[in-house]
């Protein structure tokens, strides 16, 4: 079955052949994802983070409860998560840079990004 531009993550992590397909179709070395911190979900693929962003929304994700981000395998934990998106600028969360720069909020996009897509491993 062909994989889709953005998959829908839920309870089970994306699968490393899915992963590495999505990579390889944008940006060879990165994926931009989106997370829900209140649902624990997560919208991984696709050209600009917008579009993972619109398939959260009609999933039933509130504005206020999506952070982008972008995913780089083989880079370890600590270097895997860039926390950066055009998304992440939230009059309603006070934020008002493409950074997240709320340190609660970036420790809930990583657990969320470590259990639904990875800690940075190499793709097989």
């Amino acid at each position: 079955m062909p994989v889709p531009d953005i998959v829908l993550l839920r309870d089970q992590p994306i699968a490393s052949d899915v992963l590495g397909e999505l990579v390889a179709r944008f940006f060879e070395d990165m994926v931009k994802y989106v997370v829900d911190i209140e649902r624990s979900v997560a919208a991984v693929g696709g050209e600009l983070h917008a579009d993972a962003e619109a398939l959260r929304l009609e999933d039933g994700s509130q504005q206020r409860d999506l952070c982008g981000a972008n995913y780089y395998t083989g880079t370890g934990p600590d270097e895997c998560i860039e926390y950066m998106s055009l998304i992440n600028i939230s009059p309603s969360r006070e934020d008002r840079s493409m950074l997240i720069e709320d340190e609660a909020i970036r420790k809930r996009v990583r657990d969320i990004t470590a259990r639904l897509i990875g800690s940075g491993d190499p793709l097989p």
